[in-house]
């Protein structure tokens, strides 16, 4: 049984964070496991208020996972501060932590800060070079490059300089794309464009964990960096198109589907 750690927020009502991760593990007859960084109250209208787990806390979560059921792969989530970034930078390197997924919180879709903005630098110095993988959305890789991103050519200067800081590869999601879905994929100095038609569903709450959780499935098994990035797309997909309508604002995803 291949397992994989989610070390990320939280969300009350199973959208998205530890609980959406989980979900999505699950569906892949994986192991999930979880490390707490923040409890979150949210629910498809928004967040509310975000109370972050000591940094202590955290790294000791951290130890007891690796101490007992090392992970095969990590997907980490929303981590909120410099100094939950930086125990978790630590207790990572310390044991030698590999096939890791890191999809950059930053700003909730409704506005709400997950990651204080001091934080930024933090997270790129320490968690970056650790990461097989970045995953951020159009807004995150603009924040992070400093480049407008309006076209898929400003997607493609996007992906480099954000490669330029880690020692793994990036995965610039297009789901915001006006006319769209495509998603591109930056690795070893190459770029892989990935075409999907775009999907008329307003619930879409939670696909950017879902979609980092479901590449870290694929690392944990053995699978390719690229392979485990499309069979992760063709899941999202089908996640996306089962059209589940739950809440008030934008819903969930429905995790458990047939997408093989």
């Amino acid at each position: 049984m291949k397992t994989v750690l989610s070390i990320a927020g939280t969300d009350p009502t199973g959208g998205a964070g530890i609980q959406a991760d989980l979900k999505t593990v699950e569906a892949h007859n994986l192991y999930g496991m979880s490390v707490i960084t923040a409890v979150v109250a949210q629910n498809t209208l928004g967040v509310t208020a975000v109370q972050p787990v000591s940094p202590t806390l955290v790294g000791q979560q951290i130890d007891c996972v690796f101490d007992d059921i090392r992970p095969d792969a990590i997907k980490i989530g929303m981590l909120h501060n410099s100094e939950i970034i930086r125990t978790v930078a630590a207790r990572l390197r310390a044991h030698h932590a590999d096939n890791i997924v890191l999809d950059p919180v930053m700003i909730s879709s409704s506005g709400h800060d997950l990651l204080r903005p001091d934080a930024v630098k933090a997270l790129v110095e320490e968690i970056f070079p650790l990461c097989t993988l970045v995953t951020p959305n159009l807004a995150e890789a603009a924040a992070l490059s400093g480049v407008h991103i309006a076209n898929k050519a400003q997607m493609e200067q996007a992906a480099q300089e954000i490669a330029a800081m880690t020692q793994g590869a990036v995965l610039v999601k297009g789901g915001h794309l006006s006319d769209c879905a495509d998603d591109l994929l930056y690795a070893d100095g190459q770029f892989h464009w990935l075409p999907a038609p775009r999907i008329h569903n307003p619930n879409t709450h939670g696909t950017g964990c879902t979609l980092s959780s479901a590449i870290a499935c694929g690392l944990a098994q053995g699978i390719s960096l690229t392979g485990s990035v499309k069979r992760a797309k063709r899941y999202l997909t089908a996640c996306i198109q089962f059209g589940l309508d739950l809440g008030h604002g934008s819903g969930p995803l429905q995790h458990k589907v047939d997408w093989e």
